[in-house]
């Protein structure tokens, strides 16, 4: 809780105009709103211009819900006499400042490893969050899938891997009040761009880069912009936690850029090919069900999850956790975290199997980036006996160079395909199916791909088609509760609609 006075005193607006009643100034101030529907006496509003949408046009509707204080780029033509105008350049941009002064730069008083990239971070973070909480500290973490605040998981159902910046001051100071000494932060491009600010003004004591490939060209508008964005988190290791660190992936193609934007920040280095990195592996066993290591050293380890790139995930949190351990006062190599390895668990969504006595093997994962298409088909191939049999679809409104991409790989690295919905949202089905049929030229369709909607039509038909000893992957949902149409946000659970029509199967039903 903070005075209205104080929070401008704190953060100056460029221009502020106020009441001739000095009252203003104790009136106390728990919350921000940007939302004209959560709008209270004891919050400030921000009038955030959207792609839809102007908050400066709620301005009305935030008075009669008892607002008396908003923060503007423009004065309204009509000024109340009992309402409070703080004038910025880019309210959006102001909000990230706001934020860390009304909850008291709870940033500052933890050691925050921020994770970027286009695929892994969630698997990463919850990785890093684990191993910390194995070593016998207390950490929060806000991923995709879940967050915490050192309390118990709970799923993330605002589909925001980097929420608002008023969630996160605010997530960050209830894990401070809860004890915790670290957070985890999935630190994503939309967040770190200053067309956001959302991070702007995050303290980082690390960051973690695990890759790039092409995704939400929609927003950054170009490859270079999205890569630039990303790599602002470890620019911001300069004004961040005294002895801060990096952790970067060498297998990267685009690493340079982050160990650049690190300037003088010491790096920890990975790779699971580099024998110059700082961790690497001597040998890796994929197995169905899980991934057995050697280490450089001869360490040996066994990751009870499967996929070759979970053991970039893992590299990236030993080094990520040893480092935050050091940098905390309890010196640590990651090769002392080993041990913690067979202790590990998945991400809900992330390479989950689906079990309902069928034989055939069924894994749900969030896979929905070329990047992520790449590494995860032909490690699903190399391990099944059988046939590959893949469904996905690509999400509505969003970066459309990326779907014949994924037709592509799945081309390539599967037998047989099913185009279907992910989220189409007010971009039509066919469109979105279209753009990703292009990539596939060597499959016929009716035969060997195929196109339907909805979707759990298609989870239908894959499983229709799976024979003994097949792999159904399906992929681009995960985690997701919900599935967005033109309609509106429907319940979504991929993998209770699967086991609902494996059993239905089973049964003969």
């Amino acid at each position: 809780m903070m005075t209205l006075a104080r929070l401008f005193e704190l953060c100056p607006p460029e221009r502020l105009v106020f009441p001739d009643d000095p009252s203003w100034k104790t009136r106390s101030i728990v919350d921000f709103a940007f939302d004209s529907r959560q709008a209270a006496p004891d919050t400030v509003f921000f009038a955030l211009k959207g792609i839809h949408t102007d908050g400066h046009r709620y301005l009305s509707d935030v008075a009669d819900r008892g607002c008396r204080a908003v923060v503007v780029s423009q004065l309204p033509d009509l000024l109340r006499p009992d309402t409070v105008y703080a004038v910025v350049a880019d309210t959006r941009f102001a909000l990230s400042p706001y934020s860390a002064v009304l909850f008291g730069h709870p940033s500052k008083e933890l050691l925050v490893i921020g994770v970027t990239g286009t695929d892994g971070k969630s698997s990463t973070v919850s990785f890093i969050h684990q191993l910390l909480n194995l070593a016998g500290e207390k950490a929060g973490f806000f991923s995709t899938v879940e967050w915490s605040t050192g309390e118990g998981s709970q799923p993330n159902v605002g589909r925001q891997s980097t929420p608002e910046a008023p969630q996160i001051h605010g997530i960050l100071r209830k894990m401070v009040d809860a004890g915790c000494r670290f957070a985890v932060l999935e630190s994503t491009s939309h967040g770190l761009s200053p067309l956001t600010n959302r991070l702007g003004d995050v303290v980082y004591a690390g960051a973690v880069f695990t890759n790039v490939t092409l995704e939400h060209l929609e927003f950054h508008g170009t490859v270079e912009n999205y890569r630039r964005d990303k790599a602002r988190l470890f620019s911001a290791l300069a004004r961040g936690t005294k002895g801060a660190f990096g952790v970067v992936n060498l297998d990267d193609q685009h690493h340079g850029l982050f160990v650049e934007a690190a300037g003088t920040v010491p790096l920890k280095t990975y790779s699971l090919r580099d024998r110059s990195a700082d961790l690497r592996l001597r040998s890796l066993v994929e197995e169905p069900d899980g991934l057995n290591l050697e280490f450089s050293n001869g360490a040996v380890c066994r990751l009870n999850i499967p996929g070759r790139f979970n053991a970039e995930n893992l590299l990236a949190a030993l080094l990520a956790t040893a480092s935050a351990l050091t940098l905390g006062g309890r010196p640590t190599s990651a090769l002392d975290l080993v041990p913690f390895v067979g202790q590990l668990k998945s991400v809900k969504g992330r390479m989950a199997p689906v079990r309902e006595g069928q034989d055939f093997a069924v894994l749900v994962d969030y896979a929905h980036t070329p990047g992520a298409f790449e590494k995860l088909l032909p490690a699903v191939k190399a391990v099944t006996p059988g046939r590959v049999i893949v469904v996905f679809g690509s999400g509505g409104e969003r970066d459309r160079e990326k779907r014949p991409l994924q037709g592509a790989l799945a081309d390539r690295f599967t037998d047989l395909v099913i185009l279907t919905d992910e989220d189409p949202r007010f971009e039509g089905s066919e469109v979105i199916l279209a753009d990703i049929e292009r990539g596939i030229t060597k499959k016929q369709l009716g035969k060997e791909y195929w196109k339907m909607t909805p979707r759990r039509e298609a989870l239908k038909k894959a499983f229709g088609l799976a024979r003994k000893g097949d792999t159904v992957l399906l992929l681009g949902k995960g985690h997701e509760k919900t599935l967005v149409t033109a309609a509106g946000s429907e319940p979504w659970d991929e993998e209770a609609v699967a086991r609902e029509l494996l059993v239905a199967l089973r049964d003969g039903l």
